[in-house]
């Protein structure tokens, strides 16, 4: 990504934060670009902000009333926004869930390029992130630099209790452990709410960082 690139990205972000928080939508920023205020890398492909889907309308509304390009895509769980080709995710369900009232009270306020708004917590994020792997979609190299980055500020534990009956995050926090990533004992929990039975998980075995 070039700078103009990055600049036309930046702007999106900063458009869409302001036009959502003027409209008195409730939302949070997102995605690589929350991950990138706790301290990840800074995203190189979209902004993502989260939103109740009650206010899909609204939201739609407030973006299309600024420079942005508002698009509804064939997925049923986000709306596009394009800033010169730059663009803007509004999604309202991750991971095939709704986006809750509770997940958006959790976001901590942040000044995030001269804009202040709410920025979902790296525990949320890193979940969120881990939520979307899939057979077709299960590439860990993207991954390692943001749980690298965000490590000391996640809750391992509600990570992998928000993806029971995922085996490739499973995978991959066993692959976090055999890293050192994760510090201390983490493990699927037994939380309940499987629709199988499956065989034991055990222990993600921890090397300690040097």
């Amino acid at each position: 990504m070039d700078k103009d690139e990055r600049a036309l990205l930046r702007d999106g972000l900063r458009i869409a934060g302001s036009a959502l928080s003027a409209a008195d939508i409730p939302f949070a920023l997102a995605g690589g670009y929350a991950a990138w205020v706790h301290g990840a890398p800074e995203s190189d492909h979209d902004v993502d902000f989260a939103i109740l889907e009650k206010d899909v309308d609204r939201a739609k509304e407030a973006l299309g009333s600024t420079a942005l390009e508002v698009e509804q895509p064939v997925e049923n769980w986000l709306f596009k926004a394009y800033n010169e080709g730059a663009l803007v995710d509004v999604i309202f369900k991750v991971s095939g869930d709704h986006v809750t009232p509770e997940l958006l009270e959790r976001a901590e306020r942040f000044d995030v390029l001269g804009v202040n708004m709410p920025v979902l917590p790296a525990t949320d994020v890193v979940a969120s992130k881990l939520g979307v792997l899939t057979e077709h979609r299960c590439d860990y190299s993207t991954l390692l630099p943001v749980v690298r980055a965000l490590r000391e500020q996640v809750d391992w534990l509600e990570v992998a209790r928000q993806n029971l009956d995922n085996p490739y995050a499973e995978a991959f926090l066993f692959l976090l452990g055999r890293l050192g990533i994760i510090h201390g004992a983490a493990q699927m929990p037994d939380v309940g709410g499987r629709e199988s039975d499956p065989p034991p998980v055990p222990v993600i075995p921890v090397v300690e960082a040097e």
